[in-house]
Order: structure tokens, then C-alpha cells, then sequence
């Protein structure tokens, strides 16, 4: 059936929508009130250029119905979960925010964690970043001394001797001096005991000033003003002390930005911007965006949500369980105005940032296909080999999908054919592979392959592909200076050169490219390189095999090392004494 039948017969219904390419993968999920109306809006009228290129990729698509908005809204997450389509890029954030946490143990720990496990411990947070995170946590550590070891060791350690530990290894410390400490932190972590510390440290830097003992009195001193930094990054912005999530967004041509401001305490802790291109109504995807923010991405939910009025209020309450407000007056609505406001100066600056970046990507590869009269390369793979006077040949490919690194689909090549120092063979059966592979796996061709060097490794390419695998793709030789900088370009049969401007950002890119494939061709070299070296070493010893190989680099770290080791030190690493003989025998000859 054709995607112009399927339209046709399309259900008025709520539902789900999932768009396919060619090769039957799932490049997009959406959800709609009314899947016809919504799946037929991609194939009339006019469209925003990243919405084009979408809808050019499309061939097929299913649809699931559902009962409710909700249940659809629901399925979508799922579905993008489960498919992880590249054009649902808004989802795929899995950034994790760190909390405080006081362990659930006879001696508790106070540590920092971004994992939130259904455990008896007690969390606090989110923090802002790691830092937030860490300077709190070094404070606490200051003034109420828990546990710090994982494991309690058998002896003290330098935590007691700081007075940053009570030595439960080697003390017996009552129930409730612990409890009074864990009160403590908990107090001040909830925002209302920092106050009552301040007091207390200020009684004790009296007291050791009255005595005399002015080092005790400047430590005092130092963690009063250290509360002080602390507590002053978090400005207050309500007097309502209820925890809550502020949310605001903005979209223009055809990207959104949502805002959300943590409001703990009464206090901003911190600021979540996410910016994403969206394909569906702006409203719809805020409610995406919201339900994964909560369900997937695991954010604990608040005691109350506000969010603007453009809204469905009643779906977000319904979706996440949770009290959901619209302020229409006062501070709170003034704190959705300002993630608003917040959202569109992101977007500005993001529409700029884009323009630089289309230049150097989506607008050089359309330049270099109408330089190379080609259609657009969204595709390109670049291949370079790599060898020393022929040892441990191996080649490498790199991708490039419009414009940028798609380090997922980088593949590396140990040479398996070839004897000595032969690019053109090796090019030839690296080449050979790739392509006998991708076919065996109907696997997406490439739009552009660059290979680096010039006209010869460029007619083997086009040999292998056009002769032996009948494939008719560009393919051009990227040629180096003498001073292994990218020169130009060589095509066709018989090869041409193909002027270009250095300057030009379609230039750039092949640089960027050729860089990036000689880079990962080399890393690879020489992590082969390097266990040729450890092996031709050390198994030529006899009695060492795989595992005192593994337990000689345990304990001696490097090859260096074990040639100035005696044997007794062979010995102490676990080594019989005819093995330990043997090692010095030989490792003393290869140092000769």
C-alpha cells in the first residue's frame, strides 16, 4: 500500500505514530489527539528545513490507537524508550544530577550520589553540579565528624586525626551522639539549621579565643565564614518553603527550549535548559518533554509543578500523579514569566549558534556535492591505512553524518591478506569488506567515500566497488602536501583534481575529516603495536604464560621496570624461582 493510500484511510482517533525509512528503521515517534489530522500535516504544506529533511526520509509508516490522550502520551514515552529514534533527540539526555545522602548504617556516611535507590537512606538535593554538591558535603564534614570509610578498617585513619571522624573501628560511639549528628546534617540540608550551627560555631570561637587558643578559635572562624559561602549562592526567591519545579518554554522555527527552575527550601538550586528541534505541536511536545522529564529520566516529583497556561494542566496532573498549579498572579507567575523569558534568550542564542554551525556542516556538504556534481553527501565514510615498515597493518573508517562525527559508526580493520608495506592492497581489502558486509547486511551505503591518498588508492577503490561488488558510489582520493596537510581532491575515471578554495568551509570539512581518520587510523596502530611489543617480550620467556604475564604487569606496572628488577623482586611478585631465573636471563639480553 502507498503512503498515499495509508493516508487516506487514516483513524480520527487518539493515538500514536511511528515514521520508517528505507531501510524499515523507526526514525521518529509522535503522539496525536487525532492521528489523521496529525500524520497528514507532515505531507501538505510547508515545512521548516530540519521538518523537510524528516519528512524526505520518511517511507512508511504504522500507527497504534489508543483510548485516551493520556494513554497515548504514555505509549509515545514508551515507544521512544524502546526505539530510540534519532529525530526524537529532545528524550535522549540522561543527565543525572548529584544528591547528598546520609547512609542507612549503624555508623552512618554522608557521600554524593546521583543514584536515588529505595533504601532507608535520606537524600538531599538535586545540587546544581558536582561542585555544589562537593563544597556542601566538605562543610559538613567539618563540623559533624561520621563515618568516612567505605569498610571500617581495624586501625584509625587520617580523618581522626583531623577530627573529621569518631574512630567507630576503634571506639565505641553512643547511639545518640550519632543521631544528634545525623539530626544536624538533616536540619541543615533542609535549609533551617544552618542558623543554629552558626550560633553554636560562634560560641565555641569565643570560648577558644577567651582560653587563648586562637588556632581552635580561627578554625571556628574559617567554618563559619565557610557556611556563609555556602548558603549565600542560594538566593532566595520564596518565602513559601514547599519544594517545587517551575517550568517555561519557548519555541521559535522549529526548535524549543524548555526552562525549569528548582525551587527548594524557598531557594533556586539550580536550572535545567533543554533546547531540542521539534516535528509536532509545540504544546504536545512540552508534554512529552514533561512526562520523561519525571517517568523516564527519574527527576524525584515535587510537592507542587507549575507550568504556563498554554498547558493542559489537567493531563500533566493526571500523567505524574502530582499537584500541578498556573499561577496568574503573583511571585510564582512571575517565576513561570521569567523560564519563559529565560527560554527565548536561549533560543536566540541557539538560532545563532546554529547559523555557525550550518555553515560548517549541512551547508558545506551541500557545497561540496555541487562541487563534486553530486547529490548532497549526508553520508560520508573515509578510510586511511596504517603500518610500519609493514608490521601490524591496519586500516581504519570514520563517518561523518551532515557534516559531523558519528563516532558510533567508526569501524577499525587488522589487515589479514596482505604481507609488507602495500597500501593499494590493503585499501583494496579494506574496501572489499566494508562493502561485501554491508550488502550481505543490507546495511545504508554510504552518499560519499573518501579515501586518503590520490589517484592509485582511488582506482582500487573504484576497481573493488564498480568490478567486483558492482556498486556505483562517488568516491574520491583525498591528496596530502608534503607537508601532510590536506591539498585537494581527486574524482572520476581517469581522476581528476578538483580545485577548491582553502578557505571555504567545504575545505575545512574535508580537513576536519582527514584529520579525524588519520587520528583514529594511528590510535589504533599503535594500541596494536604496543601489545605486539608486550607479547614478542615477554612470551618468548619460558614458564610465563597469559596469567603471570597479567600478574608481572600487576605488580611491575611496566616492561621498564622488570628489566631492573632482580630476582628476589620476580619472587615477591608471585614467580617460582626457575621463572624468576628465566626472567632476568631474558630480560637482561633484550636490554643488552
Amino acid at each position: 500500500m502507498s503512503l498515499k493510500d495509508k493516508l487516506a484511510v487514516l483513524p480520527e482517533q487518539p493515538g500514536c505514530y511511528l515514521m520508517k525509512d528505507e531501510f524499515g528503521d523507526i526514525i521518529y515517534v509522535g503522539k496525536a489527539k487525532v492521528i489523521k489530522n496529525r500524520v497528514r500535516s507532515y505531507f501538505t504544506g510547508s515545512h521548516d528545513r530540519k521538518t523537510q529533511l524528516l519528512v524526505s526520509e520518511i517511507t512508511d509508516f504504522e500507527y497504534i490507537v489508543t483510548s485516551s490522550d493520556l494513554d497515548a502520551l504514555l505509549l509515545e514515552l514508551t515507544l521512544i524508550k524502546k526505539h530510540n529514534p534519532k529525530y526524537n533527540v529532545m528524550l535522549k539526555d540522561d543527565k543525572s544530577y548529584p544528591y547528598i545522602k546520609i547512609t542507612e548504617d549503624e555508623h552512618p556516611r554522608l557521600i554524593i550520589t546521583r543514584k536515588l535507590k529505595k533504601d532507608k537512606g535520606k537524600y538531599f538535593g538535586p545540587y546544581p553540579n558536582a561542585y555544589a554538591a562537593q563544597e556542601t558535603k566538605k562543610l559538613l564534614d567539618r563540623i559533624f565528624p561520621l563515618r568516612k570509610c567505605r569498610t571500617i578498617p581495624k586501625s584509625v585513619c587520617l580523618y581522626y586525626h583531623i577530627d573529621q571522624c569518631l574512630a567507630p573501628c576503634v571506639n565505641d560511639i553512643p547511639e545518640e551522639k550519632t543521631k544528634k549528628m545525623v539530626d544536624g546534617i538533616t536540619r541543615f540540608l533542609s535549609g533551617t539549621g544552618y542558623e543554629e550551627i552558626k550560633r553554636d560555631l560562634k560560641q565555641k570561637m569565643e570560648k577558644a579565643s577567651n582560653e587563648l587558643n586562637f588556632e581552635k578559635a580561627k578554625e571556628y572562624r574559617d567554618q563559619i565564614q565557610h557556611i556563609e559561602k555556602v548558603m549565600e549562592k542560594q538566593k532566595i526567591f520564596l518565602n513559601d518553603t514547599t519544594d517545587c519545579d517551575i517550568f517555561g518554554y519557548a519555541f521559535d522555527k522549529g526548535w524549543m527550549c524548555i526552562q525549569v527552575f528548582f525551587i527548594r527550601q524557598g531557594k533556586l538550586i539550580e536550572r535545567n535548559v533543554s533546547l531540542f528541534p521539534f516535528y509536532n505541536v509545540a504544546e504536545e511536545d512540552f508534554l512529552t518533554f514533561i512526562g520523561s522529564f519525571y517517568l523516564q529520566k527519574h527527576h524525584p516529583i515535587p510537592k507542587e509543578i507549575f507550568i504556563p497556561k498554554t498547558i493542559d494542566k489537567e493531563l500533566v496532573s493526571e500523567l505524574l500523579n502530582a499537584k500541578v498549579y498556573q499561577p496568574k498572579i503573583g511571585k510564582k507567575k512571575d517565576l513561570v514569566t521569567l523560564a519563559n523569558k529565560n527560554a527565548k534568550v536561549a533560543l536566540s542564542e541557539k538560532f545563532a549558534l546554529i547559523e555557525r554551525d550550518e555553515e560548517r556542516t549541512i551547508k558545506a556538504i551541500e557545497r561540496l556535492g555541487e562541487l563534486l556534481n553530486i547529490e548532497t553527501p549526508h553520508r560520508i565514510e573515509a578510510f586511511d591505512n596504517s603500518n610500519i615498515l609493514g608490521t601490524d597493518p591496519v586500516s581504519a573508517m570514520v563517518v561523518f553524518t551532515d557534516g559531523k562525527p558519528d563516532k558510533k559508526e567508526y569501524r577499525k580493520y587488522k589487515i589479514q591478506t596482505v604481507e609488507g608495506p602495500d597500501d593499494y592492497a590493503s585499501m583494496r581489502e579494506v574496501i572489499r569488506r566494508r562493502y561485501t558486509r554491508l550488502l550481505k547486511e543490507n546495511g545504508r551505503l554510504p552518499d560519499l567515500i573518501l579515501v586518503d591518498g590520490g589517484k592509485g588508492q582511488l582506482s582500487v577503490a573504484q576497481d573493488v566497488l564498480e568490478n567486483e561488488l558492482g556498486l556505483i558510489i562517488p568516491t574520491a582520493g583525498l591528496v596530502k602536501d608534503e607537508n601532510h596537510r590536506s591539498s585537494y581532491l581527486v574524482i572520476g575515471d581517469p581522476p581528476k583534481e578538483i580545485a577548491m578554495k582553502r578557505n571555504s568551509q567545504e575545505f575545512y570539512l574535508l580537513q576536519r575529516i582527514q584529520d579525524e581518520v588519520h587520528r583514529f587510523a594511528i590510535s589504533f596502530h599503535r594500541s596494536i603495536r604496543g601489545k605486539t611489543m608486550l607479547k614478542s617480550i615477554l612470551d618468548e620467556i619460558p614458564g610465563v604464560g597469559p596469567k603471570r604475564k597479567k600478574q608481572l604487569m600487576t605488580h611491575f606496572g611496566t616492561i621498564k621496570k622488570m628489566k631492573e628488577a632482580t630476582e628476589e623482586q620476580f619472587i615477591e611478585a608471585g614467580m617460582p624461582k626457575n621463572v624468576a631465573e628465566n626472567l632476568v636471563v631474558h630480560l637482561s639480553r633484550k636490554e643488552e
